[in-house]
């Protein structure tokens, strides 16, 4: 199985990313290989769309589950349409999130919001 983990680092010693959409990099950690991947989230800069946008890269990726600290509805919406568990993190780096997935320490993540907008002092 395939995870996918927003981050803001391309590091697995590094904290998960706040934003879904808005993160530097997608990690995709594979759990048969143990491999980690991180790629360049190209829809971070964009003006709008970027979960959606990130949502549908996570699926082209092969990813499975997403753990993340929140998403909102639209990229929900995708994820679930694609058929992928989303498991809220903890506190932590990547490394922590995945030894706490798969030591049954997460949970599905069902609080979501409609939107993240943290452009400025004015998000929030």
């Amino acid at each position: 199985m395939k995870i996918a983990i927003p981050m803001d680092e391309n590091k697995l010693e590094s904290n998960v990313s706040e934003s879904f959409g808005r993160a530097a990099y997608i990690l995709i950690y594979d759990q048969e290989t143990n491999e980690s991947l991180f790629f360049d989230n190209e829809s971070a800069e964009s003006r709008g769309g970027a979960g959606i946008k990130t949502a549908q890269m996570v699926i082209d990726k092969g990813a499975g589950i997403l753990l993340a600290q929140r998403l909102g509805q639209n990229a929900a919406d995708v994820l679930k349409a694609a058929g992928l568990k989303v498991y809220k993190t903890i506190d932590g780096s990547a490394k922590e999130n995945l030894e706490a997935f798969v030591t049954g320490n997460l949970t599905l993540l069902d609080d979501l919001h409609p939107g993240y907008h943290s452009h400025g002092a004015g998000g929030h």
